[in-house]
């Protein structure tokens, strides 16, 4: 037995997800201390001396500029900015909620008809799969409570989303008159509004699942088989509502990027997020509802099924059968001693140590990743040796039980973390301006936007071969310590530290629109300056994320695939055989397929944005001399329009071919659908993640122009940085909807065939039967 004792299991995991999300109120309470409008302390009323309201001299100045940090009308200016990014923000955000609560609504009805049409609708005890001669829970019962955990994990990330967006939306205006003061008080407001959503996702699915589980243990008691099985639905909820933020919050960020970028950047030469572009709100409030909304769906996703992978497996190992609580809830105790190990990270960068210039951004925020994954690698162990018996059995479909010891679990979750690290630098390297693949593409665009995308494309076809290298070591390496169970605490492992992923991927976006803030509300060139170098550390530290968000993917997709095999009774995966075959040719195709949809609904979806904005630059008078106002909520209806109505076709594709393939051709065929679907989709997403990524780069080291180098292809308007542009703008939709949304295509269609296997095993396969 564990040395971990059932009680102290009990206390931890639900004490340390209070302490998470404690310490995201902490973080919260501190960045709301920042006033952004004239009320409270400043009583509406500067006087002429600069003192404000209540007779304090709050006038504090800018060192290069003189200007007041507290100007009345530059806080009303970012107050009014910042409030319509939210409203355009949350109108879209519960549009979207709207329509999927009736789809997942309808799907929610469709996994209990389905899990209990295999008995019949029988209420009457079955005869357990893997603990012969023992009975268990009836399937009507075991639908019902998938159905139920399906809801939960669809709420969960719902919420996941919705705080993060309205974090974001509630820091940028923040950050943008925090920089005023330094370079310092804007990265802390940033970081710490990003570790808000970081700490409050983690600790929240953490929780919610922990619930789940002793809630559905009160009905199930000692039969673990079936309570695992009805806890998949979790996953399953979590990744569908994934699939559609992402998708829907790509279509709506880079609809509006794409016109921003070709009108205002190409055609009419004014700067990004310049007040007089109509679609500048709209390209703001994406970035909050792609990158903050829909990064955080997808990460919780992820969390969520890798948890419930490694659950599933456990359950019917020596675990289940010796019902080890403690060890059963091994990934949850790595979960929360990753939330312990990222709240005191993320201590050095806003308390252990202060940033005072433009240089130490970068290192300070990769600092994050490294103390957090040296800080996880010694927590693992103290886990391993706690909640781990000496040694017990994993039970694989198909061959004999494996002995796994508790230190070889040790190393299976660190694979899967260290790996995330190569990965996630791997893909930095690509895509950062600091290097030469990305000076290369930048180079290239003296020639014209042909050769750019020439050489960006190859530059991520490239960057492919790397991180595959990195997910097969780690696979390799876990398979062989602890079959699929190690393939699923491999992908827990990297992603333990979701908390410090989390916000710096939030910082990012926050940052970005502290810019665009800045630029709207007339602030100096000063402050701008300050918040591009806050978004550009955001842009190379993302691409970070995006690294680990992929390498887990394609971890959570094998894990979750290994327990298919095992709930669909199959006793091995014959490539040979014409069944599977065929299943990996389609399984292939389908990432091509939905990228092709996803890409074309930006297309599309551009187009009318492009169109908008030329419109109003032509009919308005005025417009161009900054003597009118633009119609910004145009612009934020037809992102609004598109994105709702082009997200409905590949969540579609996506949510439905499981379902056709499993109950018309089998789960042999299924099985080489999702093998097919995982080899494709990891490719496809890494290579379009890094080719735009760099194309965006590449675009913002010809603008900073801080190197020789950059100068000599400048400025702004230059030629080559028309042809950057270009390239960044067919980029746009292969980095911010298409390669992302890949991520989840591969893990949503495993665990939906994991909850579905149970019906699929007893009745799919109806042309075969023919």
């Amino acid at each position: 037995m564990a040395l971990l004792s059932f009680v102290a299991t009990e206390i931890v995991i639900p004490v340390v997800a209070v302490i998470g999300i404690l310490f995201a109120l902490v973080q919260w309470y501190l960045v709301s201390r920042i006033p952004v409008s004239l009320s409270g302390s400043f009583h509406g009323e500067e006087k002429k001396n600069g003192s404000i309201g209540n007779g304090h001299d709050y006038l504090l100045r800018d060192h290069e500029e003189g200007e007041a940090v507290y100007d009345a009308s530059v806080i009303s200016k970012c107050a009014e900015i910042q409030e319509a990014i939210s409203i355009g923000a949350n109108s879209f955000l519960l549009t979207e909620y709207k329509y999927l609560s009736i789809f997942l609504g309808a799907f929610a009805i469709v996994i209990f008809i389905f899990l209990g049409s295999v008995e019949n609708f029988s209420l009457s005890p079955r005869q357990c799969r893997y603990q012969m001669g023992q009975e268990c829970a009836p399937a009507l019962i075991t639908a019902a409570l998938t159905s139920c955990a399906f809801v939960l994990g669809v709420v969960t990330s719902v919420l996941s989303g919705y705080l993060g967006m309205k974090i974001a939306t509630y820091a940028n205006a923040r950050t943008t008159l925090q920089a005023r003061k330094g370079i310092g008080e804007a990265f802390i407001t940033a970081f710490r509004s990003g570790s808000v959503m970081g700490f409050l996702l983690a600790s929240n699915g953490l929780l919610v699942l922990y619930a789940a589980i002793n809630l559905f243990k009160l009905y199930y008691k000692s039969e673990w088989e079936g309570l695992f099985e009805a806890i998949t639905g979790y996953g399953l909820g979590g990744s569908s509502v994934a699939l559609f933020g992402r998708v829907g919050g790509g279509i709506y960020t880079k609809a509006a990027d794409v016109g921003a970028d070709l009108v205002g950047k190409v055609e009419r030469n004014i700067p990004e997020d310049d007040p007089r572009n109509p679609a500048v709100i709209a390209d703001n409030v994406g970035d909050n509802v792609g990158d903050i909304a829909g990064m955080g769906s997808d990460l919780f996703g992820s969390y969520a099924e890798s948890s419930c992978a490694a659950l599933v497996v456990a359950s019917i190992s020596s675990f289940g059968t010796n019902h080890d609580f403690s060890a059963m809830c091994f990934p949850l105790l790595i979960s929360s001693m990753g939330i312990i190990v990222c709240l005191i990270t993320t201590l050095f960068a806003t308390d252990f140590s202060t940033i005072t210039n433009v240089r130490e951004i970068e290192p300070s925020l990769k600092k994050q990743l490294i103390i957090s994954a040296v800080l996880m690698t010694i927590g693992t162990l103290l886990v391993c040796w706690l909640a781990l018996p000496p040694s017990f059995h994993i039970y694989a479909q198909g061959s004999s039980p494996k002995l796994v010891y508790w230190w070889q679990l040790f190393f299976c979750v660190d694979v899967g973390l260290w790996a995330g690290l190569i990965i996630g630098y791997t893909t930095e390297y690509f895509t950062s301006n600091a290097y030469s693949p990305v000076q290369d593409v930048a180079d290239a665009c003296k020639t014209g936007a042909a050769t750019n995308v020439i050489f960006g494309l190859a530059l991520g076809y490239k960057s492919v071969i790397i991180p595959i290298f990195a997910i097969a070591t780690a696979v390799y390496v876990s398979y062989a310590l602890a079959v699929f169970y190690g393939v699923a605490v491999a992908a827990l492992g990297m992603l333990s530290i979701i908390a410090t992923s989390l916000t710096i991927d939030a910082y990012g976006p926050i940052s970005d629109n502290a810019g665009g803030i800045a630029e709207m509300a007339g602030m100096s060139h000063h402050i701008r300056e300050c918040t591009d170098a806050l978004d550009a550390a955001g842009n190379t530290t993302a691409a970070i994320g995006k690294g680990f968000a992929i390498g887990s993917a394609a971890l959570v997709s094998l894990a979750l695939f290994g327990a298919y095999v095992s709930r669909a009774s199959l006793s091995s995966v014959n490539l040979l055989s014409a069944k599977t075959f065929i299943g990996v040719l389609v399984g292939a195709m389908l990432p091509y397929w939905f990228s092709a949809l996803t890409v074309k609904s930006v297309g599309k979806a551009g187009l009318q944005m492009v169109e908008e904005v030329r419109r109003q630059f032509n009919t308005i008078p005025g417009l161009m001399e900054g003597q009118a106002k633009p119609d910004y909520a145009t612009c934020v209806k037809i992102s609004t329009d598109a994105s709702i109505k082009e997200m409905i076709p590949p969540g579609a594709l996506v949510m439905l071919t499981p379902l056709i393939v499993g109950v018309l051709f089998g789960v042999e065929t299924l099985a080489g659908l999702l093998a097919g679907a995982l080899v494709s989709g990891v490719q496809i997403a890494i290579s379009a993640s890094n080719t735009g990524g760099a194309w965006d780069n590449a675009k913002k080291y010809i603008e900073a122009g801080a190197s020789v180098h950059a100068r000599g292809l400048g400025p702004k308007g230059s030629d080559a940085h028309k042809a950057a542009v270009i390239g960044d703008t067919v980029g746009d939709p292969l980095k911010d909807t298409s390669g992302p949304s890949l991520n989840i295509l591969i893990k949503l269609m495993a665990v939906e065939s994991l909850v579905f296997a149970p019906f699929f095993a007893a009745h799919g396969g109806l042309l075969f039967t023919l």
